[in-house]
């Protein structure tokens, strides 16, 4: 019997779910963290974020898993374009 080490979807969602609780409770977002679609963007149409909102973001993120998101990264774009890119980063880079 082969055992495969890769994370379940159960996990990523665990950890989808987990963001998108802090993203709301950071924002005070009139949304349940359980209705942020993982694929809906962040910005404009999708959450509406703006600026302001991803940086609050990214320091709550990065205190919560010891990241390091740097505000002058190129790679920001991608890493905030939706829940599933940012939690993908998070479960790549996380210290904690």
């Amino acid at each position: 019997m082969t055992e495969h080490t890769t994370p379940t979807s159960g996990n990523d969602a665990a950890l989808q779910l987990e963001v998108a609780a802090l993203m709301v409770e950071a924002l005070n977002l009139d949304v349940a963290a359980s209705d942020i679609a993982p694929d809906a963007p962040l910005y404009g149409e999708g959450l509406g974020l703006d600026s302001i909102d991803v940086l609050e973001i990214a320091l709550v993120v990065s205190k919560r898993y010891g990241l390091q998101l740097r505000a002058d990264s190129q790679d920001n774009h991608s890493i905030f374009n939706s829940l599933r890119n940012l939690t993908d980063y998070i479960a790549a880079q996380r210290t904690r």
